[in-house]
């Protein structure tokens, strides 16, 4: 590999990078800013959403290219996400009821099923079924496994 060619982002790069993404999703929505100013301060400074260095204690290994297409798309879609969201919640259930940072996880998980093709459904739903364990207990990971694996059947129908 030639030193000017970056490597390609490893599968944990890609979890941080969705991990930064709904934090900064959920920071966005009670602090409202400009996707592109989040994505330029987290380029410059990654851990101040992930809250963790490396053992040499430089800077997390994130794959900055879908943190910024992640806080990019969801805030440019975030209307069409809601409906996507509203079709598979159950009935008596709306988007605007669900928790802010539960919502944040669902419209960044839909957002990579509809536009980020190249990657695995599986890989997509399991990652922010992770996420969702990071912040929730046993209820809300089965939503948005449920949800995510709803909607990938009807946005990934071969």
């Amino acid at each position: 590999m030639s030193a000017n060619k970056e490597k390609a982002p490893t599968s944990s790069a890609k979890r941080l990078a969705r991990l930064a993404a709904v934090q900064a999703l959920y920071q966005m929505t009670l602090i409202p800013r400009p996707a592109a100013q989040v994505v330029a301060e987290f380029r410059s400074h990654p851990q101040a959403l992930l809250n963790e260095t490396g053992e040499d204690g430089a800077s997390p290994d994130v794959d900055h290219a879908l943190f910024g297409a992640i806080v990019t798309g969801v805030t440019d879609h975030a209307g069409d996400l809601d409906g996507m969201i509203a079709g598979a919640l159950s009935s008596g259930n709306t988007v605007d009821r669900l928790e802010i940072l539960l919502r944040s996880i669902l419209r960044a998980g839909v957002y990579e099923l509809h536009h980020q093709s190249a990657i695995p459904t599986g890989v997509i739903i399991n990652d922010y079924v992770d996420v969702t364990h990071a912040f929730f207990g046993a209820k809300e990971p089965g939503l948005v496994n449920g949800i995510l694996d709803k909607l990938a059947k009807g946005l990934r129908a071969a």
